[in-house]
């Protein structure tokens, strides 16, 4: 995955000239519920890095609240199912927001 970043050519003169350059992503890296959870959990996959880039989406994606919950799910696993599953407009709206932050950190933290 890259990111353009435009760059200004600093030079000697007064005239700057930008260039549009590819570079790597560079995943941000952040600690709180979903990480403890996530570093907690037996999943070989579960390594500081990745742990870390899927909490710093969860705090420009979610709410505390739902940080909370999706934590949870890292333990219980068929409290995921239960809420994929159940009938409220409270659950239904979560799992979207749920789905949508899933969908954020496979691209980001890939």
């Amino acid at each position: 995955m890259t990111l353009p970043l435009v760059l200004t050519a600093c030079g000697g003169s007064s005239h700057r000239d930008a260039r549009v350059v590819s570079a790597p992503v560079q995943a941000a890296f952040a600690t709180g519920p979903i990480y403890s959870a996530c570093r907690a959990s037996d999943r070989e996959a579960s390594n500081r890095q990745l742990c870390g880039c899927i909490q710093a989406v969860a705090d420009r994606e979610l709410s505390s609240r739902d940080e909370n919950r999706i934590a949870g799910f890292f333990n219980d696993p068929e409290e995921a199912h239960a809420v994929k599953i159940s009938d409220t407009s409270a659950n239904d709206a979560f799992w979207d927001r749920y789905r949508d932050f899933i969908g954020v950190a496979r691209r980001t933290c890939s």
